[in-house]
């Protein structure tokens, strides 16, 4: 589990093939040394394991489905990606809930700057559509946001200059693919719906 908030911005340093999907290694200003093998980090949005480790990098394997489902299949040497480790019991919630589970990839539609302020449009698939409302919580490339405004298949979010400032975010050029993953919460409120 994740919250959203991004505490450093890696890049990929490495790319090796698979049988069935790659190695990415990542290159972090984490401690790696606190963080074990088998942990989560959520990159992107979506959470990977942790599978070896270096003083200032760290490597996890992206199967095949998630290559396809997400935009990490894009991803290659100089690559900046967001990044997050799991939340701990007693961390702060700054964020939102976020599981690191990419639901689909949206497609930026509009950049436009106001004052120090960047708004960003972005498309959803169809089958997401409904589940992102007028301020209620997104994420977009793991970043946790509010969302703005929303016309059919269409949202907007305001980001603030910390935000753009730091995380990968700033990298951002329309029709560029982000990593979506809707509030858990209406997720499951969808779903009761659906039993009705």
């Amino acid at each position: 589990m994740f919250t959203g908030i991004i505490t450093d911005v890696g890049r990929i340093t490495g790319v090796e093939r698979l049988a069935v999907g790659r190695r990415l290694t990542i290159a972090t200003a984490y401690e790696t040394a606190g963080i074990d093998l088998g942990a989560s980090i959520a990159c992107n949005g979506a959470c990977l394991t942790v599978v070896e480790k270096g003083p200032s990098s760290f490597a996890a394997d992206v199967s095949g489905e998630t290559d396809d489902k997400t935009t990490s299949g894009d991803w290659d040497v100089g690559t900046r990606i967001n990044l997050e480790r799991a939340l701990r019991a007693a961390d702060e919630l700054g964020g939102h809930l976020v599981l690191g589970h990419v639901d689909g990839v949206g497609s930026v539609t509009r950049l436009q700057r106001q004052g120090d302020n960047h708004r960003v449009a972005i498309e959803v698939p169809a089958a997401l559509k409904h589940y992102i409302a007028s301020k209620g919580s997104v994420t977009v490339d793991g970043v946790s946001l509010t969302v703005n405004e929303v016309d059919d298949a269409v949202f907007g979010v305001n980001i603030i200059p910390h935000t753009w400032e730091n995380t990968s975010l700033a990298d951002l050029l329309v029709g560029a693919g982000v990593n979506i993953e809707v509030d858990v919460i209406a997720r499951y409120v969808a779903r009761l719906l659906e039993r009705e």
